[in-house]
């Protein structure tokens, strides 16, 4: 079992989400890419942290 955190950044907004990008580790691919995060939710945030607990 692993877990990793992945950051993502504010990338804009569409009609009823805010779509975040995934800053990846320095020389490393990114593992999610686009994330949208409906904006009920989101409101104002320009960041968001996401953990992804990988079951072996």
């Amino acid at each position: 079992m692993s877990k990793k955190i992945v950051m993502f950044e504010y990338e804009k907004e569409t009609k009823n989400s805010v779509r975040y990008k995934e800053i990846p580790d320095e020389g490393t691919a990114p593992i999610v890419g686009t994330l949208y995060i409906q904006k009920w939710f989101a409101g104002n945030s320009k960041t968001i942290e996401v953990t992804i607990d990988k079951k072996d």
